[in-house]
Formats: C-alpha cells, structure tokens, sequence
C-alpha cells in the first residue's frame, strides 16, 4: 500500500471518529453508569465494526482497519463495562 495524502486523510478521519467514544468510556469507567447505554446498541455496533476490520484486512487498507480497531476496543469496553455494571 502506498502512503500518500488519501491514506493520510483516511487516517485523519479515523481518529477524529474514533476518539468520540474516548469520552463515553472514561466517564462510564469512572461513574461506573452505564444505564443510559442501550446494550443492543452497543451489540450491534460491535458486530458491524467486527466486519469492517474484516474488509479492511481483506482490501488491505490500513486506515479502515486501524480506525476500527481502536473504536472496536473502546466499543467494546464500554459493552464490557454495561454488563458489569448492570
């Protein structure tokens, strides 16, 4: 793959998009309040980030698979402690 000013724009993207769950974990994390947070939400929304790393390793693009990543761990995190916290 070639770095160039797509990729760069891609991953700038990504981790303006990405970084809005930081918010959300943090407070969930220290409040320990997750009931605001609709599980099936929280549910689906990992399945579908779960299938864009899947494409993004199958088109090789490394802003789509490193954007969610990092949103499929804080998405995931913020499920984790939903449960927890129930």
């Amino acid at each position: 793959m070639d770095f160039n000013s797509t990729t760069a724009l891609g991953l700038a993207a990504a981790a303006v998009t990405t970084t809005a769950f930081l918010p959300q974990v943090v407070k969930a994390w220290r409040t320990r309040h997750t009931r605001d947070l609709s599980l099936a939400t929280l549910l689906v929304l990992c399945l579908g980030i779960i299938l864009w790393v899947i494409y993004g390793v199958l088109r090789s693009d490394l802003p789509l698979i490193l954007a969610n990543a990092v949103t499929l761990t804080l998405v995931g995190t913020l499920l984790v402690l939903k449960l927890k916290y129930r």
